[in-house]
């Protein structure tokens, strides 16, 4: 990320957020207790980010939302547009519509290229600035290849829209190849699927895989048997879902291999090009690789200049302030929060809202009567995975479930934290309707993604 000269950016390049101006006079923010209007910058609009503002914005603090995107991504549910269960709309909502009923707060499209936290400014892409007096940043994470970023262009991650989109176009044009293909050996290797990494994510995945192949797509194609399809979970640890209690684990790992998955532990990938994958002493053609083995926290986070943790991850006291910087917080994936043991936090969509509930009314009120902020404490509403179509497996600590219980619990919750009652409405129904027809309707081929024939390698211009 390139580094910003803020003494080059003029006066008319900063976005005028004066204290007199049309936007004060219409509203009433929130006001410390000089009676000077406060203005919070928050970049990012993922769980966290969009929390904060909403609690600011209920209060009539001046706040300003920058995101590279313009719209607010519901995560937990990507892998399902990644295996054409899901279009990208039914899990992404405008941020702008998101937040119209608040007129304190502004939302700008743009990137963040440079933090100055003595003068308070953050320089923007376009050459232009903002000024604050409180800034949260809570752009979320971004995956990481540990030292290998060659092998993102041969095992796409799933951590945004396009790269869903872009998964599943391989996914669907590797089934199209291995229709016309006549090499009984090549066709195998179009219909064998390697998912790097045994977390939840990876899961979700392999399992959602080898149900689109043996349940939607068995059903559409005349040549090829797609019941056949080899799905193989790699993970490089001794078990998969290690943060799970191992009764759990054991268990999805058990109706994985009844979906037909290959499970591989004790498998670190050592390369992964267009053919496939080499993982231990093992090469293993395959027509697609995905990523499901790690992330780091996004590179704004190195503009503070403040020590991060080995993935990027910005080390913030108990209640979010970074430590050595005045007014500036950080939350959600891309800080290290401890909790009160000390340890950290895991990167969970439920933690990242707790964080953003919080620190929506701490901020207020340390704005409006210069309150200081008790310890966040998170409370932990289970962890989750789904392994199939009535499988899944939830973590309470106290308690375990899994099953179709946890299954039909997994899908209440996510239909729940759906942003848009249309987005509820939508998911319900196309839930409802794969589970009676064991079909799948987001089978498109949009992206630019093409093979020049049996064996030739994806050109992704």
């Amino acid at each position: 990320m390139k580094t910003t000269d803020f003494a080059r950016i003029g006066r008319s390049n900063v976005y005028p957020w004066k204290r007199n101006d049309l936007f004060a006079r219409q509203f009433a923010p929130a006001v410390n207790g000089r009676g000077r209007k406060q203005h919070v910058i928050i970049i990012g609009a993922g769980f966290a980010g969009m929390q904060v503002a909403r609690g600011l914005g209920a209060a009539g603090v001046h706040v300003t939302l920058l995101d590279r995107r313009n719209y607010h991504l519901f995560q937990p549910l990507l892998y399902q547009v990644a295996t054409a269960a899901l279009s990208p709309a039914d899990i992404a909502e405008p941020v702008r519509r998101m937040l119209r009923r608040f007129p304190n707060v502004e939302v700008l499209l743009g990137e963040a290229t440079g933090i100055d936290v003595a003068m308070r400014r953050v320089a923007l892409a376009d050459g232009k600035s903002l000024s604050y007096d409180i800034l949260v940043l809570a752009a979320g994470a971004t995956h990481a290849y540990f030292g290998h970023d060659e092998w993102a262009q041969f095992a796409p991650s799933l951590k945004s829209l396009a790269d869903a989109r872009r998964i599943r176009s391989r996914l669907l044009l590797s089934f199209e190849q291995a229709e016309m293909c006549d090499d009984p050996f090549e066709r195998a290797r179009l219909m064998t699927f390697v998912v790097i990494g045994g977390g939840p994510s990876g899961v979700e995945l392999a399992g959602a895989i080898a149900e689109l192949a043996r349940h939607a797509l068995a059903k559409d194609f005349h040549r090829i048997d797609a019941k056949s399809t080899n799905v193989l979970l790699l993970e490089a640890g001794p078990r998969i879902l290690s943060a799970f209690p191992e009764e759990l684990a054991a268990y999805a790992r058990r109706k994985l291999v009844s979906l037909g998955v290959t499970v591989r532990e004790n498998s670190a990938v050592k390369g992964i090009s267009w053919d496939g994958v080499v993982a231990g002493d093992d090469t293993i053609p395959a027509g697609l690789a995905i990523w499901a083995a790690g992330v780091k926290a996004a590179p704004v986070a190195k503009l503070l200049g403040v020590p991060t943790d080995k993935t990027g991850r910005v080390k913030v006291n108990r209640d979010l302030s970074v430590s050595g910087l005045s007014d500036v917080y950080a939350l959600g994936d891309i800080a290290l929060v401890p909790d009160a043991a000390g340890e950290p936090l895991p990167g969970l969509a439920q933690v990242a809202k707790q964080e953003g509930d919080y620190l929506g009314r701490a901020l207020t009120k340390k704005i409006r009567d210069g309150a200081a902020a008790p310890d966040f404490e998170f409370d932990n509403r289970g962890n989750a995975a789904i392994i199939g179509r009535q499988s899944a497996i939830f973590d309470f600590g106290w308690s375990h479930l899994k099953g179709v219980i946890a299954w039909f619990l997994w899908a209440l919750i996510h239909i729940y934290l759906l942003a848009g009652f249309q987005h509820r409405l939508l998911v319900a129904v196309q839930w409802l309707w794969r589970y009676a027809t064991d079909d799948q309707g987001a089978r498109l081929i949009v992206e630019p993604v093409r093979r020049e024939g049996c064996g030739h390698p994806p050109d992704e211009g």
